[in-house]
């Protein structure tokens, strides 16, 4: 709808496009901001009525000289736009950097790159097309799948295992030893528990910068295929993480937690040892769960629980609030 022959020179949101500026409004909150932004044109999820992004609504003018395209998912449309618009990444010649650190029992496929200041130990397998950026590490035994990219800073510890199609961001840590610790027979201090297990990625997971995976107590730590790892997300030992799941920034998970298929944990989330949050779930930012949460549910607050009751409880701590304030004004009128 509109002008079939704008320019369209860049992608931005709609409070800050200007002209010649492509944005995308996903529902109908974002109207009103689409009737006052500087775009040019907007992608527009067909849910959207279109009377409610009108200069003119009797005319049926988008205004402006501007156009509306129509789409099934706005969210899902841009990332086509965005691929577009990508700048073009600097290439990565397969081979060995001279200031690379290779051990003769490694074994590194013709196609994979491995950067400036990389450290690949005894043992360790790299697959085809994997890119290793400056100063990554791979401890003995590690294991790289096909087609995996690790930038600048990632450190794979030994006897890891990184599936095919993965991206890990700089700065990630896989394989740490797990936080474990017990007291000393003499009562003076902490013996610290080996942890002689390693982590197991599956293939198409994408973990952020900074986060950590810790290797397992005994057997592995495991993060199913598909998973996406916000930055500084903590995992602990023995924890087994789903497919597909979603894990937000600043989310910490304690040792031996479970999470089914299809898990969306919210920023900051904390879940405590061994507990299970079920298939299909989802909890909201900032939730403490310190029970199992069962498959398909919607838990908030802390501690956690269905965010039906904690609604309530909400509206029932807001009342409270009320009428104490209504109570101090009456004292200080006596």
């Amino acid at each position: 709808m509109g002008p079939s022959d704008l320019q369209i020179t860049g992608l931005e949101a709609l409070d800050q496009a200007g002209p010649g500026t492509l944005t995308f409004v996903r529902d109908d909150r974002f109207a009103a901001a689409w009737r006052t932004s500087g775009a040019s044109a907007a992608l527009v999820s067909h849910k959207v009525p279109l009377a409610s992004l009108m200069a003119d609504e009797a005319a049926g003018d988008v205004g402006g000289g501007r156009a509306l395209l129509v789409v099934a998912n706005a969210d899902v449309a841009m990332v086509a736009a965005l691929t577009l618009f990508a700048p073009p990444q600097p290439g990565t010649p397969p081979g060995v950097h001279r200031l690379a650190t290779v051990s003769e029992s490694a074994t590194i496929d013709p196609t994979a790159s491995i950067g400036a200041g990389c450290v690949v130990e005894a043992g360790a397998a790299v697959g085809h097309g994997v890119v290793l950026h400056a100063g990554v590490t791979l401890g003995a035994g590690a294991r790289v799948g096909d087609g995996t990219v690790l930038y600048p800073g990632v450190h794979v510890m030994a006897r890891c295992v990184v599936g095919r199609g993965c991206i890990l961001h700089s700065g990630v840590v896989i394989g740490a030893d797990g936080f474990g610790y017990v007291p000393s027979p003499d009562g003076r201090g902490l013996m610290k528990i080996p942890h002689i297990g390693n982590v197991v990625i599956g293939d198409g997971v994408e973990i952020g910068a900074n986060s950590c995976v810790d290797r397992g107590k005994f057997g592995a730590t495991t993060i199913g295929d598909g998973t996406k790892i916000d930055n500084l997300v903590q995992i602990g030992h023995n924890c087994r993480v789903g497919r597909c799941c979603i894990i937000c920034g600043q989310v910490g998970l304690a040792g031996s937690v479970t999470l089914g298929d299809g898990v969306v944990l919210g920023g900051r989330v904390a879940v405590g040892d061994g507990l299970e949050v079920g298939a299909g779930s989802k909890i909201g930012a900032y939730a403490g769960v310190i029970n199992d949460v069962p498959p398909g549910s919607v838990y908030m607050g802390s501690p956690a629980g269905p965010v039906s009751e904690w609604r309530r409880i909400y509206g029932f701590l807001r009342k409270l609030g009320k009428r104490r304030q209504g109570d101090k004004r009456g004292e200080a009128i006596l």
